[in-house]
């Protein structure tokens, strides 16, 4: 179970927030059984400046550790004061990393295609979070929604459902549920993917995965087909590797030298590659 609230007075929606009662909160979630805290600045800015928000936050982590039950714990402040920096120490595992995220191709892709230099940042309980999935609140095509799980996946980023999932379509469980891309976002390495090849509206991302594998996203940002390619050298790929094409959920058997897709546009393709035995 998961909860909202603010370090301000009042959270976004105008509800109470915990200022001056962090401590009297957090032991309230503890013992209602919360597993999972977003801390939204909202209000808080009306009080701090943005210099003191990682005394702000720390306050918070500090009042869930005194309780005893573990929580995860969400930052979100949209980004601001290079949050990624300082928010591991803050006690935050997870921060977002943008203003809001919305339902539409223009606003989704430039939030997610902005995250590369944030990568190294990014890891194990401590992830950068780009927001929460639009899949299923149906102003994006089917295309467009695979695009966005792929790159939130090869980014790392925690996958949260932002749609009512009382009403999901069966369109939408598959995008959600498809268990090959879960595994590439999930991977234990924890370590977020990075751009490797920009060729106008084309891109390829590329992410290592346990067991010496990688995934690579051939995407086309473009609005007409494409061919997208990276070479071996590209992605620092030795020798043949075996493919499997996670949204065609098929094998592509091996390759070598190279990956290349006919990519539809604002498409991808989304690959895992393995060494060839």
């Amino acid at each position: 179970m998961g909860i909202y609230t603010s370090p301000g007075p009042k959270s976004c929606a105008g509800f109470e927030g915990s200022y001056g009662h962090e401590e009297q909160d957090a032991r309230t979630f503890a013992a209602w059984g919360v597993d999972y805290l977003k801390y939204d600045w909202c209000s808080a800015g009306l009080i701090y400046d943005d210099t003191e928000m990682p005394a702000v936050y720390l306050k918070m982590a500090q009042a869930i550790r005194t309780t005893g039950r573990p929580m995860v714990f969400s930052i979100c402040q949209y980004g601001r004061a290079d949050v990624w920096k300082w928010g591991a120490a803050a006690g935050g595992h997870l921060w977002r990393t943008t203003g809001d995220i919305a339902d539409r191709w223009d606003i989704m892709s430039s939030i997610g295609f902005a995250q590369d230099e944030l990568a190294p940042f990014g890891g194990p309980g401590r992830w950068n979070d780009p927001d929460m999935l639009e899949v299923g609140n149906g102003h994006m095509t089917a295309t467009e929604y695979r695009t966005h799980m792929s790159l939130w996946a090869l980014l790392a980023a925690p996958l949260i459902a932002g749609h009512d999932v009382s009403s999901s379509s069966p369109e939408t469980i598959a995008l959600l549920t498809n268990r090959d891309l879960i595994a590439v976002d999930q991977d234990p390495l924890g370590r977020p993917g990075r751009r490797i090849v920009q060729r106008g509206p084309h891109e390829v991302w590329a992410r290592p995965l346990e067991g010496k594998r990688t995934a690579v996203a051939l995407f086309n940002r473009g609005d007409a087909p494409a061919k997208v390619q990276a070479s071996f050298d590209e992605l620092g790929i030795a020798g043949r590797v075996s493919a499997i094409d996670v949204w065609a959920q098929r094998s592509l058997g091996a390759l070598e030298g190279s990956v290349a897709a006919d990519v539809e546009p604002h498409g991808v393709v989304l690959l895992v590659l393995a060494p060839s035995k």
